[in-house]
């Protein structure tokens, strides 16, 4: 994920698309164009620049609670140091799936997925903390889940 930022204006065929996208991933880029009035091809080609320029990725998105991984949490992490040495380490990390340098209490959020409690405290005690940096960390674990989405920028 780059952390350059350039914003890219989209006009409302390619936001139209994106729309389209959101509600299925799998959709042809025929039924795409006739949804928004394009031809197969000019959908094919649009979806090719909004993904090489970053805009959008094409991914499937699984539901970990139903895949065995019942514990999420997101993690505030203190760092002593260089914040973006110790966030690329976590970012290397499997459980970890999102990684944000922030400003505040915490100069790192990170959100974690376990396949239980003891997996939660083993990746707590034998790799974050023990990261060098790490100062100290505390734990926001998930009761439920009652919002995700992805449609920024469409609306």
């Amino acid at each position: 994920m780059s952390t350059k930022r350039t914003n890219v204006a989209l006009d409302a065929t390619s936001k139209a698309i994106i729309e389209q996208l959101q509600l299925d991933g799998r959709r042809s880029y025929a039924e795409i164009g006739k949804a928004v009035g394009l031809s197969e091809a000019a959908v094919r080609q649009r979806v090719q620049k909004l993904t090489e320029a970053g805009v959008m990725q094409i991914v499937a998105v699984t539901d970990p609670m139903r895949l065995g991984f019942s514990r999420q949490a997101m993690l505030g992490i203190r760092v002593s140091g260089d914040t973006r040495v110790v966030a690329d380490h976590l970012s290397e990390m499997p459980e970890v799936d999102y990684v944000v340098l922030s400003a505040g209490s915490f100069d790192i959020l990170a959100e974690v997925v376990c396949e239980d409690d003891d997996a939660l405290i083993e990746l707590l005690n034998h790799k974050i903390r023990a990261l060098d940096g790490v100062s100290t960390t505390e734990t926001f674990v998930y009761l439920q889940l009652k919002k995700q989405k992805y449609d920024w920028g469409t609306r």
